[in-house]
């Protein structure tokens, strides 16, 4: 039996507390939130359910598949997938649908990205630098215009010149809206374009549920989670840590270590370290950059809204970046069917005015936003609240990769540590990948041969329905 201290109790953070003290390891959890979940909580409020954006549970990997069933089993339903796209006061389907599309664009607009996409073929911008050379290369520069541009700019908050093209041939590769556009005019670059996924599963009750069962079934075989408990310090000495300082309402307090699984932040452990990494880790910790979002939560005097899931806001004058309508998600997420609820997404840095904004300013900013949509009558809004979350996305801009490899090289003379999840890997994993590198990240602190960092490594996004396993 060994003894591990975990850092963040959310999907990748649990899944290692529950797979190791199912073992019959010892296992102990810090959190600095007061719930467990992380990004993949989910907030009741008077009895309505909000994520914090929408979490899809899909994979390609059976172990993760297996890990969701065994904790959730029939609470774990398949719902039906409908996304689409608010561009210009009309709603696109997403995936494209040729006469969906065709209509909604118009024969001059169609015609000219047919133009624009035939004149990045012959003339592609080099080198290839930005996230809009790499779409602008692929798709032409309208339909970049069009489906790229404002969307992304909204969520990185910089832009898309200074966004790295590593985030397109991540996130869009083969799978892309640019494709889908391109597909329905009749142009076909390659092979045709993977169709998505059309239904997901969900817990019944929301991604919360999935890890507040996790981490009851995690404590049952005999793991602590210490919820209001924030790292300060990670004390290290020849090449293994010793120990963790957290302070919490009781104060601070310092924890013996044995072996580190860490799911905080990638900027922030180095900070953290007692002693202070060199110079060169200290300054590639604060060069990286995270982007945060903030929602906000509407209840809705009104059975039915429309029958999306979620809808993509790509106009320019509407702040909101996306939609979440959460009782399509699950009927269980209102308590009254006669009711609706939706959250609008907004995102920011810390440093930024509208992170700090009082929530009645962000309400009626959202009010705003739903007018503009004319999907909801502003009277019908009942009551909200704003839900916010710091550091949500890693942000791939210029130089971070250099920056992420100079933290993982000294972190990797740590035999002990390993470092896993969305922040602490600094990737834009989907959760699916997050829970992979924390189940990975387990076996190498046992001491098999694995790599938590392999996961998604290369991978072409995944939101591709090759197996009709949805789980």
């Amino acid at each position: 039996m060994k003894s591990f201290t975990i850092i963040g109790a959310g999907p990748a953070g649990l899944a290692a507390a529950y797979t190791l003290a199912k073992a019959g390891h010892q296992v102990a959890v810090v959190e600095q939130d007061r719930q467990v979940g992380g990004l993949s909580k989910t907030i009741d409020y008077h009895g309505f359910k909000f994520d914090i954006g929408g979490h899809r549970f899909f994979t390609k990997s059976d172990e993760v598949n297996r890990l969701w069933r065994e904790i959730l089993e029939d609470e774990f339903l398949v719902r039906p997938r409908l996304s689409r796209i608010y561009y210009r006061g009309r709603l696109f389907h997403y995936p494209l649908k040729p006469l969906n599309a065709l209509a909604n664009l118009g024969v001059w607009t169609s015609f000219g990205a047919i133009v624009s996409y035939l004149h990045a073929q012959l003339r592609p911008k080099h080198p290839e630098a930005s996230f809009e050379d790499w779409v602008s290369n692929r798709f032409g520069e309208k339909l970049y215009k069009i489906f790229f541009k404002t969307y992304s700019e909204k969520v990185w908050g910089i832009p898309c010149t200074e966004l790295s093209a590593d985030w397109a041939s991540q996130r869009i590769r083969n799978l892309s809206l640019g494709k889908a556009v391109l597909d329905s005019l009749g142009i076909h670059r390659g092979k045709k374009v993977a169709s998505l996924i059309d239904e997901f599963h969900y817990p019944r009750y929301g991604p919360g549920q999935m890890y507040e069962n996790m981490s009851e079934k995690a404590k049952a075989f005999g793991a602590e989670v210490r919820l209001a408990n924030r790292v300060v310090a990670v004390g290290h000495r020849n090449g293994r840590v010793e120990r963790l300082t957290t302070v919490s309402a009781e104060g601070k307090a310092d924890h013996a270590v044995d072996y580190l699984i860490s799911s905080m932040p990638l900027s922030d452990i180095p900070l953290m370290m007692d002693p202070m990494p060199p110079r060169d880790v200290v300054d590639a910790a604060h060069g990286l950059k995270y982007r945060s979002i903030l929602t906000v939560n509407l209840l809705i005097r009104q059975a039915e809204i429309v029958p999306d899931t979620w809808i993509y806001i790509h106009d320019p004058d509407i702040q909101a970046g996306r939609l979440q309508l959460y009782k399509n998600w699950s009927p269980e997420m209102v308590p009254d069917q006669s009711w609706s609820s939706v959250g609008l997404e907004y995102f920011a840095f810390e440093d930024d005015a509208l992170w700090s904004m009082d929530e009645e300013r962000l309400i009626e900013i959202a009010k705003q936003d739903l007018r503009k949509l004319s999907l909801v009558d502003a009277e019908k809004v009942h009551d909200g609240f704003v839900a916010r979350y710091a550091k949500a996305y890693p942000v791939y801009n210029e130089g971070y990769r250099e920056r992420v490899e100079t933290i993982r090289a000294y972190l990797n003379t740590i035999g002990n540590l390993v470092c896993v999840g969305r922040y602490g890997q600094f990737r834009y994993n989907n959760m699916d990948h997050s829970i992979m590198t924390a189940l990975l990240g387990a076996r190498k602190l046992l001491g098999e041969a694995v790599d938590p960092w392999s996961v998604n490594e290369e991978a072409e996004y995944h939101e591709e329905d090759r197996s009709r396993n949805h789980g």
